[in-house]
C-alpha cells in the first residue's frame, strides 16, 4: 500500500493526501493527554509513514515546547 499524493502549488512538489499528525508522540509538559508517549513507537509510527510514501509530518511549537520537533529530528537522523 502506498499514499496517493496531490501536487502542491505549481513547483512540483507532492504531498499525501494525508499527513501524519504528531501531536499525541510527545506530551504537553507534564501532561499526559493522550497516555504516556513511546518514543520507540512514535519513531517506528513516522518511519512507517516514510516507508507508505508519505513526507507530511503535522507539528507545532505548542506539542512539548520543542519535544515534537525534537523526536522528528531523531527519527529522520535514524
Amino acid at each position: 500500500m502506498k499514499l496517493r499524493h496531490i501536487k502542491l502549488g505549481n513547483q512540483g512538489f507532492e504531498v499525501p493526501v494525508i499527513g501524519l499528525g504528531c501531536m499525541g508522540m510527545t506530551g504537553f509538559e507534564e501532561a499526559d493527554t493522550y497516555g504516556k508517549s513511546d518514543e520507540k513507537e512514535a519513531i517506528a509510527t513516522i518511519h512507517r509513514s516514510f516507508e507508505l510514501g508519505g513526507n507530511f509530518l503535522d507539528t507545532a511549537d505548542l506539542y512539548g515546547p520543542l519535544k515534537n520537533e525534537q523526536l522528528i529530528a531523531k527519527a529522520v537522523g535514524n
